[in-house]
């Protein structure tokens, strides 16, 4: 009976390669495909802060990290800029995210696609809600930089989208 089992149970390999997976193995997988939407995310964020709408301080890591000399801009329109910029950047790394998960992590199915498509945008635009008011609290309120309170964001995101979309959107 172990021979059986031992035989249909898919290699580590297979579980990362394949549609068939252990718990474990799927959250791995979550976090990578995460991994690889937060990198748009950010990716586009800095982006439009750098050249759509100016949302960094001469302090911000990310400046200093680059060498550039942004123009002095208040906390008031850095967090209002930092919103926007969070909701562009949001369309493209959430799309991102989406395709990963239904051809890699989860299983689709659960509901028809146009149904899973909505449901994944609206738990991710509840979660990015959350997590912008989050960020814009921490920059007009507490002065914290944008880098820092752009990852608290994103962390505040992840937590709530995984359980969501394992729960709720995916077959799991």
């Amino acid at each position: 009976m172990n021979e059986i089992n031992k035989v249909s149970d898919p290699s580590l390999i297979e579980q990362f390669t394949g549609r068939q997976h252990t718990p474990v193995v799927q959250f791995i997988k979550y976090a990578i495909a995460g991994g690889i939407a937060t990198g748009v995310h950010i990716f586009i964020f800095y982006v439009c802060a750098l050249i759509l709408l100016p949302a960094l301080s001469p302090q911000d890591p990310a400046i200093k990290l680059l060498g550039l000399h942004p123009m002095w801009i208040s906390d008031a329109i850095r967090a209002r800029n930092s919103m926007f910029n969070n909701g562009i950047a949001f369309i493209f790394s959430n799309f991102t995210a989406y395709v990963i998960n239904i051809y890699w992590v989860f299983e689709a199915g659960r509901h028809n696609r146009i149904l899973e498509i909505l449901m994944f945008y609206a738990v991710s635009g509840v979660s990015l809600v959350i997590g912008s008011v989050l960020m814009v609290f921490l920059i007009n309120h507490c002065g914290m930089l944008t880098t820092l309170a752009f990852g608290a964001n994103i962390a505040v995101s992840l937590m709530i989208n995984y359980v969501l979309r394992k729960c709720v959107i995916f077959k799991g």
